[in-house]
Order: structure tokens, then C-alpha cells, then sequence
């Protein structure tokens, strides 16, 4: 994954962005920050339903096991299909978009 590295000079960076790029992690950390916003957003839905994860498995029509892995930010083997399946599950849409 990431390696550390000894202090560096923050002037040397204009942005957070920067720093990402040089080390090489932009995408890695982008991925792992958007699955994290996902599986918050669907604990706080759960919640609001008042759903618990073998009723939220069972809507998805899938294992606990799986819905687990959906709201683990740093699963990495989660399908866009079963994100938008887990989002239809408690009323909302998940959506995708190249900017």
C-alpha cells in the first residue's frame, strides 16, 4: 500500500492533490474515499429505516456476509451492481459520473 516517508516541505505543494501525485496514491486514495462516503451513506439510510444488516441483506437478496463487504471502505472487490442494488434497497439511487 502507502510507504512512509520522512517529513517533507509542505511549500513544495500546492495542494493536497499534488502531494497524492507525486507519491503516486491519487487514484488509490480518491477510490477509497468514495467508497467510504457510499458505505456511510448507507449506515445513516439503514439507520433512518431502522434496518438492521440481516434485514438489509435480506432486501438485497444477498448474504450478511456480502453487505459487510459493501460497507467496508476498504473492500475493494464491491460491484457497481450490488452498490445500486444496496441503494435501491433503502429507497435511494446510486449515482456514477465521469467529470
Amino acid at each position: 500500500m502507502v510507504e512512509k516517508q520522512g517529513p517533507r516541505d509542505p511549500s513544495n505543494f500546492t495542494s493536497l492533490n499534488d502531494l497524492l501525485d507525486e507519491d503516486g496514491i491519487r487514484e488509490e486514495v480518491t477510490a477509497m474515499a468514495i467508497k467510504q462516503v457510499i458505505a456511510d451513506a448507507l449506515r445513516g439510510a439503514m439507520k433512518d429505516h431502522g434496518l438492521t444488516k440481516a434485514a438489509m441483506a435480506e432486501r438485497m437478496q444477498t448474504s450478511r456476509k456480502q453487505l459487510d463487504r459493501v460497507l467496508d471502505p476498504n473492500e475493494h472487490n464491491v460491484t457497481l451492481e450490488t452498490l445500486a442494488r444496496a441503494a435501491k434497497s433503502v429507497g435511494r439511487t446510486l449515482k456514477v459520473e465521469l467529470a
